[in-house]
């Protein structure tokens, strides 16, 4: 099976209006660049997009809040977008937001294929509203259910044509659990070698798992907030 792709272009070429997509990243630390700007540039429309966060006005997921290509984010943390603002402020997007260690197990429970779990995590919250609660030993959970989607979209350092990928310190994140939790895994990396090339031991995310890979170009990694003395 050829999982390789000429561009990120063709791999968004894939993605129907009304998809549900999971983006790795943590802040602008290993988010899918070529793939997000190739989705803009297509202008598919009413994503509901799975991510940590919701990138800057003018990178990252941002740029598709600003053309309006998403419907509902999914997230934990949206302090550092404007527009995302604004837009949930006058009710033009839907969002769901999730504390980031739930929302990060709600991704492994859909790769693993698990139905549900119980967690103390937002007990007595709006994040509780609506949801089975129950006492277990004397302590309060809610039943949180397993997110999954059509796409993943992931970062990694390195892959090889078969799949493997390898990620780089913090840019690790959230892309391994994404990878699993997904019909459709499409990798773009910084480095496409050929199998046999990655020990096996450095593997973070088995092939088995991305049934697209590309090598992306052109990387700027911006950095949020850059603090100097």
């Amino acid at each position: 099976m050829n999982k390789v792709l000429a561009s990120a272009a063709e791999a968004v070429a894939r993605i129907p209006d009304g998809a549900t997509i999971m983006m790795g990243g943590f802040g602008l630390c290993g988010i899918p660049e070529n793939l997000i700007a190739a989705l803009r540039e297509r202008a598919t429309k009413g994503l509901t997009v799975i991510s940590n966060n919701a990138g800057v006005d003018d990178f990252g997921i941002g740029v598709l809040l600003r053309t309006r290509q998403v419907r509902k984010m999914i997230s934990t943390y949206v302090g550092e977008n404007k527009e995302f603002e604004r837009q949930f402020l006058a009710g033009e997007l839907e969002v769901e937001l999730v504390p980031q260690g739930t929302f990060a197990e709600r991704i492994r429970a859909g790769g693993a294929g698990i139905g549900g779990f119980f967690t103390p995590t937002g007990v007595g919250t709006l994040a509780a509203e609506g949801k089975e609660t129950r006492v277990i030993d004397g302590k309060a959970y809610v039943l949180e259910r397993p997110l999954v989607a059509d796409f993943a979209f992931v970062k990694a350092w390195k892959g090889d044509t078969a799949g493997n990928l390898v990620y780089r310190r913090t840019a690790r994140n959230f892309n391994p659990v994404m990878a699993t939790a997904a019909r459709t895994t499409i990798a773009e990396v910084e480095h496409l070698v050929e199998p046999g090339e990655i020990d096996p031991d450095h593997v973070h995310t088995p092939g088995i798992f991305v049934e697209l890979i590309l090598e992306g170009t052109r990387y700027e990694k911006r950095i949020e907030k850059r603090t100097t003395r």
